[in-house]
């Protein structure tokens, strides 16, 4: 059965996310949509602002994002237009159900792949190993990375950890950096940790490699962010 929509449902305010302007449509507040979705308000609104390197990891991040999905009753047509694909017209109503199973079918399968991929940047192939036996990489999951501000855009700076965090790191921290002239993303390493900063920025495909003055952690990495049109992240 397909949900109604409000015909005079609350425009989205400039600048929102597609979260916020479903959640709009449907005339909830965040703590309506939270209660809806078994998820607290403040989760609500990291997933709306697509902070998801505050959930511990990128399972709940993938699991939350599905169940506000859900809630909020976003179907076939809806994710479709939303990732920017072709949008068929309506189909009769008597084919209704078997569309929405289908639609929440393909959800689910988008995130698991979303997931999958953030957990792929802990195998031994994303990780770069030589083909000559070279022991691999310890996996994302067990490297924690702190993001920096380094050029004074904090939205650009969360999409960077957010970025990093699909492929399954832990971040530590988001804030800024001691200064805003950074021109370019930059990922550092302590001694020992040279080939996982290597790993790192390859995968977010920006910036270069540079070693920290000091540490006693080869799996900590620190990356600060420059410049959005200095970089390809």
């Amino acid at each position: 059965m397909e949900l109604a929509r409000p015909v005079d449902a609350s425009p989205a305010p400039e600048g929102s996310s597609p979260l916020t302007a479903l959640r709009l449509q449907r005339k909830l507040t965040v703590e309506e949509a939270a209660r809806r979705a078994a998820l607290w308000p403040e989760q609500v609104e990291w997933l709306e602002e697509g902070r998801l390197y505050r959930f511990p990891g990128s399972e709940a991040a993938v699991l939350a994002l599905l169940r506000y999905a859900t809630a909020l009753g976003v179907d076939h047509r809806e994710a479709r237009r939303l990732s920017g694909m072709p949008v068929e017209p309506p189909p009769k109503r008597h084919y209704g159900r078997w569309i929405a199973a289908g639609g929440c079918a393909a959800l689910i399968v988008a995130l698991a792949l979303v997931f999958a991929l953030g957990r792929g940047g802990g195998s031994s192939t994303a990780a770069g190993s030589p083909a000559g036996g070279a022991p691999a990489l310890p996996a994302t999951w067990n490297v924690s990375v702190d993001v920096l501000n380094g050029s004074g855009d904090i939205n650009y700076t969360r999409r960077v950890a957010s970025k990093i965090g699909s492929f399954g790191y832990r971040i530590q921290h988001v804030t800024k950096a001691n200064r805003f002239d950074y021109r370019v993303t930059q990922v550092y390493f302590e001694p020992g940790g040279d080939a996982l900063a290597r790993r790192l920025a390859s995968q977010i495909g920006c910036g270069g490699t540079s070693p920290l003055p000091g540490g006693t952690n080869p799996r900590r990495l620190v990356v600060i962010v420059g410049r959005p049109r200095a970089t390809t992240c």
